[in-house]
């Protein structure tokens, strides 16, 4: 308890998933944690959830594919909460399965907006803020897919090698101001998204079983394995860690 004590925190994507697991164990830790999505209504239940634990948390509705959306909620964060030390750029989709020849530019772009974009726009406007507050951590969800390929779902197997490597920039550019940058690296976690997945290609449980058997520790993750994985970036026990990937995957790109 209390390795985010006095942290105000930003986590995207908050409402369900790993941002939601990341929100819960931030909060516990501490942190007050503003929670940006799209998914009001599930927002609105968590943040509910939140502070019947009396966690302190805050609910923004934030598109992070527009710029003014996500200039807005963080300005209202820092005046809510006083300062920024902590973002997550979580929220991400993974958008259409096909080769890259049949995908649509529409189909691309969806992907790109939300997965890129949206980190590009967190980051620039969490930059003043953490500057005022001398440092900060910014944490960005990337994937075991930003580390290797596989034959499908091509925008988002793009979107999260950008990611990866608009980690290290910004590490670079901002470890001046005390601003460290890192990416977590995800294997496949039991989430609404792998289960929308999973889903699209015939029987969930059968699926669970052929993917978790991937992973050489023979099943998939749970949102927490990532949630504390965060926690760790955003706490000062990870004072020296700037610039770096921090696979959580059960061994997949051990290989």
């Amino acid at each position: 308890m209390n390795r985010l004590a006095g942290k105000v925190a930003i986590v995207t994507g908050g409402a369900l998933g790993l941002g939601r697991a990341t929100v819960l164990r931030m909060a516990e830790e501490g942190a007050r944690v503003a929670v940006l999505d799209v998914l009001d209504e599930q927002g609105g239940r968590f943040l509910q959830q939140l502070q019947d634990l009396g966690l302190a948390a805050s609910y923004w509705h934030c598109d992070v594919s527009s710029e003014a959306q996500v200039a807005r909620a963080f300005r209202e964060v820092v005046e809510r909460f006083g300062h920024l030390d902590i973002l997550v750029n979580n929220a991400g989709v993974a958008g259409a399965s096909k080769p890259t020849h049949e995908l649509t530019e529409a189909e691309w772009d969806f992907v790109q907006a939300i997965n890129v974009k949206g980190v590009f726009f967190g980051t620039k406007h969490a930059i003043a803020p953490m500057r005022k507050a001398g440092g900060g951590s910014i944490i960005n969800l990337s994937s075991i897919y930003g580390l290797v390929g596989a034959p499908d779902v091509p925008p988002y197997h793009a979107s999260k090698g950008a990611v990866r490597l608009m980690t290290k920039t910004d590490a670079l550019l901002y470890a001046p101001d005390r601003i460290r940058v890192n990416s977590i690296h995800p294997g496949f976690i039991w989430t609404p998204m792998v289960q929308g997945f999973l889903q699209g290609q015939g029987d969930v449980d059968a699926g669970r079983k052929v993917v978790g058997s991937l992973h050489p520790l023979g099943h998939l993750g749970e949102p927490d394995d990532i949630a504390w994985g965060a926690v760790y970036l955003a706490s000062d026990e990870a004072k020296f860690v700037t610039g770096s990937e921090l696979v959580i995957d059960g061994g997949y790109t051990a290989r």
